[in-house]
């Protein structure tokens, strides 16, 4: 039996500091969630000041072209004779006085606002807009009704009969946009209808909606036809034109909840050549208030730790905002070295690119570009790209060479767009055609490169002629 033992071992190992915890955090958040952290700071240190002066928060002279090459970019601005104008011919068009052209711009209608304008110019006894207005404030913003008429007879307060409440739903039924204050997807396809003008393919397409939804989902306009005893060929039209209506008509009013993607970085082409610089309006303009940074070193003492934690907090937050994005610029102008081909032609000339190499080059950790490039986009004349949009695995062609999945979804994309309407490619013909130019590419692997690409399947995509 051996005898207990005391060792004592010397390792080395790496611990994050809260100081450098929060760093690690605020970097892998957006240039917007960073900008309200420092906002947060400047209501709260007193410390902190806004930077009004006119100098970039960032300098980033050595990627930003010179003034004189700016003149000179690819693409100039359009000359539309707007620019041109003097302030004050700007307004109104040019006609001079206090209007603008913002106020020429239509202002957003809800959709109950717009129910309730057209239902107030009809002939109505109170009783009946009454209860028409019941309906249209129970709509859902897509424009369904998804109440039963049984609760909107109790909301109303009149205590009106069955048939009452009915006629109101049909009265709001009877209104723009075609298809509001339907109950379900068929009822809102039946009342677009009407829009078909051919008579012929408008009873066909009824046909379809109202006892065949479910395969005009699944495309199987074969199967249609079968059921229907009709033509593919009309069927087809039939099912193409129902395509065309609206499935969610309350969507066409009222203020769209748009998610906009802000830039960190904005690359343009000067005299052939790629620049990027930092979108200066996402940096947070702030510095350290010198003036109160001063009066503190010259009157404190120890009951004054707070305050001096809080001086502290400053500068590392100052210093942290440049750090951040003087960062940003330096891992997005290493991508535009490498990846500047696929600017100039398309995804068929993206690279294979990996973290260790963008890491190698600006002398940072592959974790660190892994948090810079999350979250943050890129602003070019092709698109807004996150950063992390350009990184890739390299895939081996048959000839030995290397290229990018980008590459190969547009390879994909290529060969979709040409494709015969009556006669498209299915996920392993495209595998084979793209064996046949060297690229050894799984089915499974083409269905996600599809799906990526929101390219329906290929009986979905399946025209007759």
């Amino acid at each position: 039996m051996t005898a207990p033992a005391l060792r004592v071992e010397h390792r080395q190992h790496q611990t994050l500091t809260p100081r450098l915890q929060q760093a690690v955090r605020l970097l892998q958040l957006s240039s917007l969630d960073f900008a309200q952290e420092v906002h947060a700071a400047l209501d709260k240190n007193p410390f902190l000041e806004v930077d009004e002066t006119d100098a970039p928060v960032v300098p980033d002279a050595s990627a930003a072209p010179p003034a004189e090459a700016e003149a000179a970019a690819d693409e100039p601005p359009p000359n539309d004779g707007w620019s041109a104008m003097s302030p004050g011919d700007r307004r109104a068009g040019g006609a001079g006085g206090d209007v603008t052209a913002l106020d020429f711009v239509a202002a957003d209608v809800g959709l109950r606002e717009y129910l309730h304008g057209q239902v107030h110019v009809l002939p109505l006894p109170p009783r009946d807009l009454l209860l028409a207005a019941t309906v249209i404030e129970s709509l859902d913003d897509d424009g369904y009704l998804r109440t039963p008429l049984e609760e909107l007879a109790e909301l109303s307060g009149v205590e009106p009969e069955p048939a009452e409440m009915l006629t109101a739903l049909r009265r709001v039924q009877s209104l723009d946009p075609n298809g509001v204050g339907a109950r379900d997807v068929r009822e809102c396809l039946v009342l677009q209808l009407p829009d078909i003008e051919d008579p012929v393919l408008r009873a066909l397409a009824a046909r379809i909606v109202t006892g065949h939804l479910a395969r005009l989902a699944q495309h199987d306009v074969a199967g249609l036809a079968r059921l229907l005893d009709s033509p593919v060929e009309a069927v087809e039209a039939a099912c193409e034109r129902i395509r065309h209506l609206d499935p969610r008509p309350g969507w066409r009013h009222g203020a769209n909840d748009v998610q906009y993607l802000t830039p960190d970085v904005v690359v343009r082409r000067v005299r052939g050549s790629w620049f990027a610089t930092l979108n200066q309006n996402i940096v947070p303009r702030v510095k350290l208030n010198q003036a109160y940074a001063r009066l503190f070193q010259q009157h404190r003492d120890a009951r004054h730790g707070e305050l001096a934690a809080s001086l502290q907090e400053a500068r590392w937050t100052v210093r942290n905002v440049r750090q951040r994005f003087s960062t940003i610029l330096k891992v997005a102008e290493a991508i535009l070295r490498r990846q500047h081909s696929f600017l100039e032609h398309g995804p068929l000339a993206m690279k294979p690119l990996g973290l260790k190499e963008i890491a190698d080059e600006v002398g940072l950790h592959e974790s660190t570009v892994s948090r810079v490039t999350n979250n943050k986009y890129m602003a070019t004349p092709v698109g807004v790209f996150e950063l992390k949009y350009f990184f890739s695995r390299a895939m081996v062609t048959a000839s030995g060479s290397t290229c990018s999945p980008t590459a190969i979804r547009g390879v994909i994309k290529e060969m979709i767009d040409s494709e015969s309407p009556s006669h498209p490619l299915s996920d392993p013909e495209i595998a084979r055609r793209l064996l046949r130019q060297g690229l050894s590419v799984a089915r499974r692997t083409v269905t996600k490169y599809r799906q990526l690409l929101k390219v329906a399947p290929v009986e979905r995509r399946r025209r007759h002629a």
